[in-house]
């Protein structure tokens, strides 16, 4: 009797198993069915070089920007800072509007306009209904190609950058983040800050303004991208319509892309009246198009982010998160994989109490060195189904979806399908981690930079020593 009892016991826990992996499948061929049937990105290259990529998924809102690949890279040392300066005039009246007439038909509408300007990239777009797309995009056509440029709104713009400058200074993340680029990009137009140095913001002029745009704002430089209710031939005809009249000629030779060579340094800002030591550490990554970013996103999933907030404790999956909880190595950290066209820095930033600086560094090294020699399958398959769900949840709306549109466009030439993304991390082994990490983190000579009270981190050298393990 009882044999017979632990017969059907054992039968029941393999149809229970059998049933939970049937129930995994199906979840799986879901969200791979899912995946299939987004909506496909189309994309539409106009006579004049300016390409038109949308993604209609017939909502009852829509995104839609121009994206111009132009940031603070194409600038000198001369002229850092006019790209955002131009941003900054771009909603100060046109030939057509008046900056109150601009800001009354946005209101009017119930829009949202709005731009940035990143180190390879300047975007205007607008958040609106879909029946008032084609506003969206005359207005945003009317910005670029006729903004008035005013002597008046351009000094009263100088202030208000000199304004958002000093608010930046308080933010150290932002300032950490600042000095690494200086000082791994020392020399090149990547280690120069996005909003310029003081000096350039109090004497660039209406011609500096006017020079950039007829240099760098060129119709195959330009992506009109749209996401939400949006119909992909309205876009190109409204395209055809509005930006026709961007030239795609230069006047001498067109502006070329310079290679940014990465340096092994550190630059360190001791400020012990700040209460924490704000600390960024990055080896050079990869580029944009580079087979080796999905493995290098992995790895950096891998290590994580944790801040105090979190709970976890000893139960954190990530073995740093684990550490710094368990031994109150710091206030937080985040791993970090920013790419640019041919470069790219991996690292990571932290903030922790002065006293901790050295123990904090020593197990985020050890980390690195572990992920380059010994990281586990498990860690991996981890790291990726963190990574594919991270990817997801940061679609979700028409602007991330138009944000994800228009820089893959300019960074690829297209934009590549959520499916096919999923299965080129599905893609990445043990072994390609490990690869990675022996090619872009194992005795590399990584950049520091350091603001606050950071007087324990250790000298470069000693950080240099700790790239690599010495076995017997």
């Amino acid at each position: 009797m009882a044999l017979r009892v632990l017969s059907v016991s054992q039968n029941l826990r393999q149809l229970t198993k059998g049933a939970e992996i049937l129930k995994r499948y199906k979840a799986t061929a879901s969200l791979k069915k899912t995946l299939v049937n987004i909506p496909a990105t189309q994309v539409t290259r106009l006579d004049n070089g300016l390409r038109v990529a949308s993604e209609d998924s017939g909502a009852a809102t829509a995104t839609v920007g121009l994206w111009i690949d132009a940031g603070s890279r194409s600038e000198t040392e001369k002229n850092n800072g006019v790209a955002h300066f131009l941003e900054h005039m771009a909603f100060k009246g046109t030939a057509k509007r008046s900056q109150t007439d601009l800001e009354l038909e946005v209101e009017n509408l119930g829009a949202h306009l709005n731009a940035y300007t990143s180190r390879e990239q300047t975007v205007f777009y607008a958040k609106c209904l879909s029946k008032d797309v084609p506003k969206a995009v005359e207005i945003l056509a009317d910005i670029i190609q006729n903004s008035k440029l005013g002597e008046a709104e351009i000094e009263r713009e100088r202030s208000v950058i000199l304004r958002e400058m000093q608010e930046v200074e308080s933010n150290l993340q932002e300032v950490v983040f600042d000095h690494l680029h200086a000082t791994a990009y020392q020399g090149t137009p990547l280690g120069q800050t996005i909003l310029g140095p003081t000096k350039n913001i109090k004497c660039i002029g209406k011609q500096d303004l006017t020079d950039y745009i007829s240099t760098h704002y060129k119709a195959s430089r330009i992506v009109l991208a749209g996401a939400g209710g949006v119909k992909h031939d309205e876009l190109v005809k409204l395209a055809e319509g509005n930006l026709k009249g961007l030239e795609n000629t230069y006047d001498g030779k067109p502006p070329v892309v310079t290679p940014c060579r990465f340096t092994g340094s550190e630059v360190r800002v001791r400020d012990d009246s700040l209460p924490l030591a704000h600390v960024a550490i990055a080896v050079e990554g990869c580029g944009w198009t580079d087979q080796d970013n999905i493995p290098l996103m992995v790895a950096n999933t891998l290590i994580g982010a944790w801040d105090r907030s979190q709970g976890g404790g000893v139960n954190n999956a990530s073995n740093l998160a684990r550490a710094s909880a368990e031994d109150n190595l710091c206030h937080s950290f985040q791993s970090f994989n920013t790419c640019y066209k041919d470069t790219g820095l991996w690292g990571i930033y932290f903030v922790c109490d002065p006293l901790q600086c050295e123990d904090m560094l020593f197990n985020v090294q050890t980390e690195w060195m572990r992920l380059c020699t010994m990281v586990t399958e498990a860690e991996v398959e981890r790291a990726k189904n963190l990574l594919k769900t991270n990817m997801l949840l940061q679609l979700d709306g028409t602007t991330p979806i138009c944000e994800d549109i228009g820089r893959q466009i300019l960074c690829y030439n297209r934009r590549i399908p959520l499916h096919e993304l999923e299965q080129r991390i599905d893609a990445v082994s043990v072994s390609n981690v490990r690869d990675v990490g022996m090619k872009y983190i194992y005795d590399r000579c990584p950049a520091v930079a350091a603001v606050g009270p950071v007087e324990n981190l250790p000298e470069y050298n000693r950080i240099r020593s700790s790239m690599y393990w010495l076995r017997v």
